[in-house]
């Protein structure tokens, strides 16, 4: 984690500090990776934090711009004011996972389960600030990639027949979860995440963390968040049961 911030942290600093950072801020040569297939992979600080003692681990597709722009800022504020480099990637990937409409969503979603009491916490908005340590926030492509210059969604082109996404989903986030210290219940927003982690499972790259099945994704785009939670609800109620009963 500090190497890569290293190699970025004087670019991160020259950031503006006095307004909201623009996406000609930030989508720039000095923060692009790679580029393949029209997509295009950029560096964020939103990826560089790992909560190796995480007992939940959320995970999305990718970062999009609204939250690249949010973990930029939150992290050049930081850095602004003399806080040490893992400090400044903390406070930019819980600021900016999931931010927006996606996190009410998600946060909704998961105390309508009963999620926050199962972990004795008061709501699980609470995971993104008073409770962080409970949680790591990630995705299973953890820099922001954009395909012909949009958020890229998943769909289109699959992650399993592109050689730069699959690189990503199955080599660097494997590595990623595999240093958390503990097995976690796995909370995947939406139907690729989850068959992406499931497949790692299966080929046993990561180790046998519980995967919830079934949770819809929180994007306010997706239109059937609402039906998709209703008619797994039980189930997704049930799976969260065994699973704090197992470990209990």
């Amino acid at each position: 984690m500090i190497d890569s911030l290293t190699i970025f942290e004087q670019v991160i600093r020259d950031l503006p500090v006095d307004r909201s950072l623009t996406r000609e801020d930030i989508c720039t040569e000095d923060f692009l990776l790679q580029t393949e297939h029209k997509l295009s992979v950029y560096y964020s600080p939103i990826g560089d934090y790992i909560n190796p003692f995480a007992k939940v681990i959320i995970v999305g597709i990718t970062p999009g711009l609204e939250q690249m722009r949010i973990a930029f800022e939150e992290m050049a504020d930081a850095l602004h004011h003399g806080v040490s480099l893992e400090e400044a990637a903390k406070i930019a990937n819980y600021s900016a996972s999931f931010s927006g409409v996606m996190r009410r969503n998600l946060v909704t979603m998961l105390d309508e389960l009963d999620f926050a009491t199962m972990l004795s916490i008061p709501t699980t908005a609470t995971l993104f600030n008073e409770h962080q340590e409970l949680l790591h926030a990630t995705s299973i492509l953890k820099h922001p990639v954009f395909y012909r210059g949009k958020n890229y969604s998943g769909h289109q082109p699959k992650i399993d027949r592109i050689p730069l996404l699959r690189h990503y989903a199955y080599e660097h986030f494997a590595a990623e979860l595999n240093q958390l210290n503990e097995p976690a219940l796995i909370i995947p927003l939406g139907r690729i995440v989850e068959a992406t982690v499931r497949t790692l499972l299966h080929q046993g790259r990561i180790r046998k963390h519980f995967l919830l099945s079934g949770f819809p994704h929180p994007s306010g785009a997706n239109g059937h968040r609402k039906r998709q939670f209703e008619d797994n609800r039980s189930y997704l109620n049930q799976q969260l049961i065994h699973y704090f009963t197992r470990s209990d």
